[in-house]
């Protein structure tokens, strides 16, 4: 093989390895993150999934955020064709703003869909899911909030948008009541809106993790289209 053959084919192999794996972005954005960038990327837009971890995994490490959720997914094999961005929190509680910044960040330097914008998160991260739509639901497409709750005052922005919103009826950590005051806070403001409620019986606090293993969630998130 002629020298400036292996030389394309090296630096060919870079580029894709650089599309495919999983990478951290700090000191760019207000909270750092975890992206992955299909290689499709590289030819077409592609949708965008953030994912918002729990209480649980806040701090300062992030390989703490591949614990569960999305990331834990994808490294257990699970293929999801868009770019995936999971944030940390280093404390407190999710900022709509920050995680704004994050989006912009990521829409400004990837190849990505404006209508396929999708946000999904559990606990502390299905709070921070409907609190970040409740204010920006005109900059995503879709969101599914686990185990969480959100503002009843935000049920009429909510109403505009298409959200999966599922809670474990053995909840005693954040009880069911939290996320079914905001799905009646929605439907009280729009009879028909594209909200649907799943109780999960026999849920607990934890075992509806295994939600991010199943194909429902993200068939159902992809399905979506804005307009």
């Amino acid at each position: 093989m002629k020298p400036t053959h292996f030389i394309t084919i090296f630096f060919l192999g870079i580029f894709s390895f650089s599309y495919s794996q999983l990478k951290t972005i700090t000191n760019q954005t207000a909270y750092p993150f975890w992206i992955h960038v299909p290689e499709a990327a590289k030819t077409e837009k592609q949708p965008i999934l953030i994912f918002l971890h729990g209480k649980s995994l806040s701090g300062t490490d992030l390989n703490r955020v591949k614990r569960y959720g999305v990331l834990k997914a994808m490294e257990k094999g699970r293929k999801i064709p868009a770019i995936v961005v999971a944030p940390q929190l280093a404390n407190g509680s999710w900022n709509p703003d920050k995680v704004l910044e994050i989006l912009e960040y990521v829409q400004k330097n990837y190849n990505t869909d404006a209508s396929r914008i999708y946000v999904c998160g559990m606990s502390l991260g299905g709070y921070g899911t409907l609190h970040f739509a409740g204010k920006y639901a005109d900059k995503i497409t879709a969101a599914v909030a686990i185990c969480g709750g959100g503002n009843v005052k935000d049920g009429c922005t909510l109403a505009t948008i298409p959200l999966w919103i599922q809670h474990g009826d053995k909840d005693f950590i954040v009880p069911i009541s939290e996320s079914k005051k905001v799905v009646d806070a929605i439907q009280k403001c729009d009879k028909n809106a594209k909200v649907t409620f799943t109780i999960i019986e026999g849920g607990n606090h934890g075992s509806v993790e295994r939600l991010f293993h199943q194909d429902a969630l993200y068939d159902w998130l992809f399905q979506q289209k804005r307009e």
